[in-house]
């Protein structure tokens, strides 16, 4: 029987995917958060994780060096839908993406008046589509950390990032001006594993939506 393999990435979405993935009954072997190696077995016969970078998750499961795997709609709507199917959101890693400012920037006057704004965001394609489609004439640069800092230090006018409590914008004296979606990680799997390894896959699917839709019940009580 061929193997299986998902493609994680470490932080918060890694600590909240693991309790659906062992409800649905894989469960790594060793810890993830501290093994060094990149490729786990699981407690699932014929189930492997692999580790990887959250921007690299789409690709590697486009390309079907993974079969299936977990990934924000933020990373997905940058990466592109391109040999992806998204069967499952799987209501993990809320949050959303905003447009944000200094708490002292006239973000509604810019925008009235018509003037070039320049906005700091590692979601390039994202922005882009966002701001084109008010009208709206933004410079953008792309920037990969820290993206408070640009509003501070006169980079930029504005950041599109992602913001969950908000904490970190009220502590650097930045607002959120725009909401532009709510995100959550979906469960991707590539098209063509799907097919050949549908044994394997079909119900490893229907048992993550089990435990999502499990813990969305229990959240919402």
């Amino acid at each position: 029987m061929p193997a299986l393999t998902i493609a994680l990435s470490k932080g918060r979405l890694l600590d909240e995917a693991l309790p659906l993935l062992a409800q649905a009954g894989v469960a790594p072997i060793e810890d993830p958060n501290t093994s060094r190696k990149l490729i786990l077995a699981t407690s699932a016969a014929h189930v492997s994780l692999v580790i990887l970078r959250a921007t690299d998750v789409p690709t590697y499961v486009q390309y079907g060096a993974a079969d299936l795997g977990i990934a924000g709609k933020d990373v997905l709507l940058e990466h592109g839908n391109e040999g992806l199917y998204q069967p499952l959101d799987l209501r993990i890693g809320l949050c959303r993406l905003v447009v944000a400012t200094r708490r002292d920037y006239d973000w509604s006057g810019s925008v009235q008046r018509g003037g070039r704004i320049r906005v700091a965001t590692k979601y390039v394609r994202t922005a882009r589509e966002h701001f084109a489609a008010k009208g709206m004439h933004v410079d953008l640069i792309k920037l990969y950390g820290s993206m408070e800092l640009a509003p501070l230090a006169g980079l930029a006018d504005a950041i599109v990032d992602l913001v969950s409590t908000g904490r970190t914008l009220q502590a650097n004296d930045l607002v959120a001006v725009e909401e532009i979606m709510p995100i959550s990680a979906r469960l991707i799997v590539n098209p063509g594993a799907l097919k050949l390894k549908r044994d394997l896959a079909k119900p490893l699917i229907d048992a993550l939506a089990a435990a999502a839709a499990t813990r969305s019940e229990a959240l919402s009580a």
